[in-house]
């Protein structure tokens, strides 16, 4: 990890490391099985092996060592045997259990937490994604930097020492506060500059859907489909991280904004949900949200519960929500594997908290014009009908209705321009008619 006397955020390496992924299983052992495949793919995306992994049931993770006494010992045995460079816990830390453990393994050990805040600190490109790391990491470090002794230097970072980096370590706790409250300061100035850019979109009645969902549900290629946005694709653990605004006009002429936001996860703890705060409100002022599911994951329950309360942790309950079930080529594909006969039936996937629900594949815009329909029905539904014979010398509020609104029918007569539309409510104050 690196640093410039000009740029403080960080920078990451390439390294290729070795590690064994490690859970408590609390309940079922399944559901710990589906968590501990989504760690290897955290950890893939992180550029990291999985040799293996080790599952203790437990009523509660150890208070001091996160495994017991026994599990401790057959991990250290794995890792020798494996020629591991760490463990992945999947649960986020105490210091305690992550100093106890470290010296006790002998190698570095990350948790879930460190594991995605690595992830990010790749991903970051914008001046505001790099500070939202910084400090998330800073913040999750200031409790882990004392009082380690030898384990300490097996502390650093995340894969491939990512982060803040051995340098890093050595900061006292004063300096490491006076970087915390530097850092948000210069936040609060970007997210001073979002609020300014919010107001004069708020000002400007075109509509906002904002894209959330679960992290590699097809946000991305939803907003390039439609967009020809040229944001970043991969099969990887966000793959994006900043959001990205563009503009959509549909089939009627109206334009909308669609805004592609960070992908959301299971355990993501409060305080990186709270650093990142002002990238996810985007869905907040937005007109409605558009909620992307993988429909071919197995986890597709599990994954949209997530998305909710994450929505809810951030106080964004009454938004008009549109769900489309993504990647439906893949699942009919899957169900004609199982059957042996072709399977084109439209599966009757549900969720009760959305609006409307509709069923695509986002890599082919052939079948996203069910989705475009809905926003447009959607939007019609929230507006005035407007049906108006305007004088010529009035042709500029035809202008702005055809910008802002539904053009149904436009009929030029000798009395003047006959209009039937619908149109926002903040335009059609401004018709006076």
């Amino acid at each position: 990890m690196t640093q410039t006397a000009q740029n403080k955020y960080y920078t990451t390496d390439d390294v290729h490391e070795k590690v064994i992924l490690v859970g408590i299983a609390l309940n079922r052992i399944e559901e710990t099985q589906s968590s501990l495949d989504e760690l290897g793919d955290l950890a893939a995306t992180a550029g990291a092996s999985v040799l293996g992994r080790l599952i203790q049931n437990r009523e509660a993770p150890h208070p001091g060592t996160y495994l017991g006494k026994g599990k401790i010992e057959e991990l250290s045995i794995m890792i020798k045997e494996l020629g591991a460079d760490g463990v992945i816990c999947d649960d986020e830390l105490s210091p305690a259990q992550m100093a106890n453990l470290s010296e006790a393994l002998d190698v570095k050990v990350m948790d879930r937490t460190l594991l995605i805040l690595d992830i990010f600190a790749q991903r970051a490109s914008t001046r505001e994604g790099k500070i939202q790391v910084e400090l998330a990491l800073l913040r999750y470090r200031a409790t882990r930097l004392v009082g380690f002794g030898r384990a300490m230097s097996r502390l650093g970072g995340g894969i491939g020492t990512r982060g803040p980096g051995e340098t890093k370590l050595e900061m006292d706790r004063r300096l490491i506060k006076e970087r915390i409250s530097h850092l948000k300061k210069e936040l609060a100035e970007v997210v001073a500059h979002r609020e300014v850019a919010r107001k004069q979109r708020s000002k400007n009645p075109v509509p906002v859907a904002a894209i959330v969902g679960y992290t590699n549900a097809g946000k991305s290629t939803l907003l390039n489909t439609l967009t020809n946005a040229g944001v970043l694709e991969e099969d990887k653990l966000f793959a994006t991280l900043d959001p990205t605004t563009r503009s959509l006009v549909l089939e009627s002429g109206q334009q909308i904004l669609l805004t592609d936001t960070v992908g959301f996860i299971r355990k993501l703890p409060h305080h990186l949900i709270n650093a990142f705060r002002s990238t996810l409100e985007e869905a907040r002022y937005a007109d409605m949200i558009i909620h992307m599911v993988d429909a071919s994951n197995p986890q597709m329950e599990t994954q949209m519960q997530v998305v909710y309360d994450t929505l809810r942790q951030l106080d964004i309950t009454d938004k008009t929500v549109i769900t489309a079930f993504n990647k439906m080529d893949v699942v009919r594909a899957q169900k004609t594997a199982d059957t042996g006969t072709p399977q084109n039936d439209t599966l009757l996937l549900r969720d009760p908290n959305a609006r409307a629900v509709v069923y695509i594949s986002a890599k082919d815009a052939g079948t996203l014009t069910a989705l475009t329909g809905t926003i447009e029905r959607i939007l019609r539904e929230q507006r005035v009908y407007v049906e108006h014979l305007f004088d010529y010398r009035d042709a500029s509020k035809i202008a702005l209705i055809r910008k802002y609104g539904q053009l149904l029918e436009e009929e030029y007569t000798d009395k003047g321009i006959f209009v039937k539309a619908y149109v926002p409510a903040e335009v059609y104050a401004t018709l006076d008619l």
